[in-house]
């Protein structure tokens, strides 16, 4: 289908949704790690809060016009993954924009942030940028290249590129989910997740507990809301491709919804259970164990496709 503007109009629903959802989820999550921490933690709406108080804000300070447009290109890197992943398998109008090969597409999409933000820094003229866009760059190329993997192994499964019939492929019960019919590439891809996810023992780019600068205090007002938003948009999309990919996808919401939160909190789980890596550590050990892996995962796979 093309875009109908009946089609556009329930995008930006859908939109609207997973927003929310994101916001939610980022409230609790924030609570089980203060609770996991013995602390009280915040409100579970403080997002809401803290979302609106940037956006309201507004700046006299000036970096140059990349430095702003880099969480603009965070966000759209966001949006393009979003919108390019089917959402509801068999709905007409919740399959958003996909089309014959669109996992490419959201791959692309998904390392289009990154480089936006690693143009932005640049022009902020900090002394540690150059620490940051190194140590993003890197952490993200070594991720990216189990992830990619991953849904290589995906496509060789199903033998297609299209989202929407990897989902269709997995119909039928929890027996067809890629999880069960080929669960060392759903385990190289949960790997991916973590990397994915920026989270311990993978959150070397901001690393709070070292370096109390990055895009959080860099960035202010509405840019920091934008990045906001990208925040609660962004690690759903990534969070509905994995569903789609490895978990059967889903045939309404309330499934998806829930899909969403227990693959979420995997990376939850291991952010407060280990200790972030050092950046050699980090990058070493997807070389080391997460590549091995997947190569290993496209050599059965193929065996057994064919």
């Amino acid at each position: 289908m093309g875009f109908e503007p009946i089609k556009i109009l329930y995008a930006l629903g859908t939109i609207f949704i997973i927003f929310n959802v994101g916001m939610l989820i980022q409230g609790i999550v924030r609570k089980i790690g203060a609770r996991v921490g013995k602390r009280y933690g915040i409100r579970f709406y403080q997002p809401y809060i803290d979302l609106i108080k940037n956006y309201v804000m507004r700046s006299n300070v000036t970096h140059g016009v990349m430095f702003y447009l880099g969480p603009v290109f965070r966000l759209t890197g966001g949006l393009g993954v979003f919108l390019f992943i089917p959402i509801i398998y068999g709905s007409q109008y919740f399959s958003n924009f996909a089309f014959a090969g669109d996992v490419v597409l959201v791959l692309y999409f998904i390392f289009f942030g990154s480089l936006g933000m690693a143009l932005g820094a640049g022009e902020g003229g900090h002394p540690y940028s150059a620490i940051g866009v190194s140590r993003g760059l890197a952490q993200v190329t070594a991720a990216e290249i189990a992830l990619v993997i991953a849904v290589i192994g995906v496509g060789i499964q199903y033998d297609t590129l299209s989202i929407t019939e990897m989902v269709a492929a997995q119909q039928g019960g929890i027996a067809n989910w890629t999880m069960v019919t080929n669960p060392l590439l759903t385990i190289l891809a949960m790997l991916a997740f973590l990397g994915a996810m920026g989270r311990s023992p993978f959150d070397v780019v901001l690393a709070p507990q070292e370096i109390p600068i990055g895009p959080p205090t860099e960035y202010h007002s509405t840019f920091l809301g934008i990045m906001q938003t990208n925040r609660s948009i962004f690690p759903m999309a990534k969070t509905i491709l994995f569903v789609n990919l490895f978990f059967g996808g889903a045939t309404n919401w309330i499934v998806l919804i829930l899909k969403i939160f227990i693959v979420y909190m995997w990376s939850v789980v291991v952010g407060v259970v280990f200790p972030r890596f050092r950046v050699d550590h980090s990058i070493r050990w997807w070389y080391k164990y997460a590549l091995p892996l997947g190569i290993i995962a496209i050599i059965v796979t193929t065996l057994i496709a064919g």
